[in-house]
């Protein structure tokens, strides 16, 4: 079955930078169009980042282009999410899921990022 689970979310200041992993397994990893997802206190889960499997092209939410990048690694079935100048708006459970398709109802547990002073 699938499997997701996210890391690097950590506490960090306005302005800081993290880099997020999704390790995945249960599927075809090289093929599939791959995302991250948020969600804050209190808000419904939002869509952040994109990747296609096909030909990595990429997509990002306004909120976070031009500081966030997505990218994925075939060899290690992992999605990453580079995110820069970081604001405490991006204080989230980042989560990872497919991308372009109907998510797949087994999300992993996410993982916390709290951007503050």
């Amino acid at each position: 079955q699938v499997q997701l689970v996210e890391s690097g979310g950590a506490l960090v200041q306005p302005g800081g930078s993290l880099r997020l992993s999704c390790v995945t397994s249960g599927f075809t990893f090289g093929s599939e169009h791959m995302a991250w997802f948020r969600q804050a206190p209190g808000k419904g889960r939002e869509w952040v980042a994109g990747i296609k499997g096909t030909d990595n092209s990429t997509y990002y939410s306004n909120s976070v282009k031009g500081r966030f990048s997505i990218s994925k690694d075939n060899t290690r079935n992992t999605v990453y999410l580079q995110m820069n100048n970081l604001k405490p708006d991006d204080t989230a459970v980042y989560y990872c899921n497919r991308f372009l398709l109907r998510p797949w109802e087994a999300w992993g547990q996410g993982t916390q990022v709290t951007v503050s002073s």
